[in-house]
């Protein structure tokens, strides 16, 4: 008679990889990392809001003539470093021909959560100061731009466009600090002999403003004269 052979039992035993209380394992592990990104989301955009809400909260409150008066101290230091000479008296008669001392006053912009609106604040504003002198030769105006843009980058003002011109172009100066806050700008036009510059300041919250008041802030304030700096 032919050997007889127990049967042989090809089938393995589950590894534990395969076993049931692996995938719940490994389903628990899915779903508590789920909640970890669900709970970060919400983090965030806690942190989004909370930016959002406190940012034009964050405004000094100072009020609209002492932001002029900051501007133009700006404007008045840069006259004397170009070393004009000449006296400007406030307003302007004719813009872009004549002399100029003015300010205005603009608004100022909430970009609310994800920084895409543009909503003005309430009671807050952005005070500039403008100034123009006519019949300014190169003689005057080279020497003198070139001289306060090295004056501004020693003051640790960030030079954000510079143009020497030539062959009839336009000499420019622009400047910033604090992320762009504040700035200053300056451009001489050669063909007709005249210099321009302007200072704007941060923006703030005007502490007597009412609601129902029509904005921006500080929009009536009028400038000193603008004079040389003795030595």
């Amino acid at each position: 008679m032919p050997d007889e052979t127990a049967p042989t039992n090809t089938t393995t035993a589950p590894t534990e990889s395969g076993s049931p209380a692996s995938a719940l394992r490994a389903l628990g592990c899915g779903c508590w990392g789920l909640v970890v990104l669900f709970v970060g989301a919400v983090l965030v955009l806690i942190v989004l809001f909370a930016s959002a809400s406190s940012g034009s909260a964050n405004l000094p409150r100072v009020a609209p003539e002492d932001m002029a008066s900051r501007a133009f101290q700006r404007s008045q230091e840069a006259y004397g470093v170009l070393g004009f000479e000449r006296s400007v008296k406030p307003g302007v008669e004719k813009v872009g021909v004549s002399t100029e001392n003015t300010f205005s006053s603009g608004f100022c912009y909430d970009g609310g959560l994800l920084g895409l609106d543009d909503k003005t604040v309430d009671g807050a504003y952005r005070m500039s100061h403008s100034w123009a002198l006519d019949r300014v030769p190169a003689s005057r105006a080279v020497p003198g731009i070139r001289r306060l843009h090295r004056h501004l980058e020693d003051d640790g003002w960030e030079v954000t466009s510079y143009r020497e011109g030539g062959k009839g172009k336009d000499w420019e100066l622009f400047v910033q600090r604090d992320g762009g806050d504040e700035r200053m700008s300056f451009t001489w036009f050669p063909d007709r002999e005249y210099f321009m510059g302007d200072a704007t300041v941060p923006c703030a919250y005007d502490p007597a403003w009412k609601d129902g008041d029509i904005g921006p802030a500080g929009d009536r304030q009028v400038p000193p004269r603008l004079r040389a700096l003795r030595a």
